[in-house]
């Protein structure tokens, strides 16, 4: 069982940055494939990015493309989602996933961390 704790949400302005964090209890971080997703009020729960157990193989959601970067810290057991350049679009709750590298369900997720972004 890997647990997940998401933190680093607020209130910011059209934009702004935030940087969130996603710290994970396992002895073995850099197996896991880790993911953010993101649900908006109303809307399905999007993927926004996720990043191998490397820290090599990353992908990101067309919407975010150049706004937003993700990265891990393995010593750590973190990974990041530095979001600059917020939109009122980007408002949702952010979810931190883990899935083992070698599967491709996303097995364990946070409770998540509200961010607003104001007009």
């Amino acid at each position: 069982q890997v647990q997940l704790v998401e933190s680093g949400g607020g209130l910011v302005q059209t934009g702004g940055s935030l940087r969130l964090s996603c710290a994970a209890s396992t002895r073995t971080f850099s197996s896991y494939t880790m993911g953010w997703f993101r649900q908006a009020p109303g809307k399905e729960r999007e993927f926004v990015a996720r990043i191998g157990g490397s820290g090599y193989n990353m992908g990101v959601a067309d919407s975010v493309r150049g706004r937003f970067t993700i990265f891990r810290d393995n010593a750590k057991n973190t990974v990041y989602l530095q979001m600059n350049s917020l939109k009122p679009e980007d408002t949702a709750v952010y979810y931190c996933g883990a899935r083992l590298s070698i599967r491709s369900v996303y097995e364990y997720w946070g409770q998540g961390t509200q961010v607003t972004v104001s007009s």
